[in-house]
């Protein structure tokens, strides 16, 4: 099959798939139940069940990372890969040629050298450590208090941004490599798949389950949703910092 058959039966088969998908959503939002109607108010006893029995069947007292964690889990698997997904369409979109010239690099890394500005360069200094271990707080503490996986993962990302700006690319490449966002991304993914798979299966078959309720001020509670913010952390943090190096530079250094 030549190019342009392949490329015309490309564009026919999206064009088909996009109908199908169109035509399924529409024909599910027609046979949704109308809001307000007497067997569908628009305020009911899900609510109740949530705040209610949520800390009890999620091992969670904050009800929002109850949610997002163990009822709508599976949702939040899917933001925490379209983050993955999205940080490696910058890379491709804007990684470095790696036929360019080695005056187009070095011009590059000069521009993450620290900064000259000693307030500047002193304050982010002071900065790093306190915003790292906020991050860290609200991402351990979130199934007990207001907080949770994407803001602790966000703080930790804008922790490790400060850490360039105030060290430098070649400091913070020794840590912070494009090997390495790869592999722990990739690793939080896939336990996370697979914790809300053994919570799912033991739930739908009955069965005994070791996650309790969440203890108040103890961070080791509530079985598997301290890990799952774990995870939700590090995909976020990592994407953060990926994506500010990738779009200021074109990529990691190897």
């Amino acid at each position: 099959m030549n190019k342009e058959k392949r490329d015309r039966l490309y564009a026919v088969l999206c064009t088909v798939l996009t109908i199908v998908f169109i035509s399924v959503m529409l024909f599910t939002v027609e046979k949704m139940p109308d809001l307000g109607r007497a067997d569908n108010p628009d305020i009911n006893e899900v609510m109740e069940f949530y705040v209610e029995e949520g800390p009890e069947e999620t091992g969670a007292l904050n009800a929002v990372t109850g949610m997002i964690l163990h009822y709508r889990a599976f949702d939040t698997l899917g933001e925490s890969c379209v983050l993955f997904v999205s940080a490696v369409c910058v890379f491709i979109l804007l990684r470095i040629d790696g036929e360019a010239s080695n005056d187009t690099l070095v011009a590059i890394d000069r521009r993450y050298e620290p900064t000259d500005d000693p307030i500047l360069t002193q304050t982010f200094k002071l900065l790093v450590p306190a915003v790292f271990m906020f991050g860290i707080y609200i991402t351990m503490n979130g199934h007990l208090s207001p907080g949770g996986g994407f803001s602790g993962g966000a703080i930790i990302g804008a922790a490790l941004l400060l850490f360039l700006n105030a060290y430098g690319l070649e400091k913070t490449e020794r840590f912070m490599s494009s090997q390495l966002y790869r592999r722990v991304t990739t690793m939080a993914l896939c336990f996370y798949a697979v914790a809300k798979s053994y919570t799912f299966y033991t739930g739908a078959n009955g069965l005994d389950s070791f996650e309790g309720a969440g203890t108040p001020g103890n961070i080791l509670s509530a079985g598997l949703i301290l890990p799952l913010n774990i995870c939700v952390a590090v995909v976020v943090s990592m994407t953060i910092y990926s994506m500010y190096i990738m779009i200021r530079k074109g990529g990691f250094n190897k």
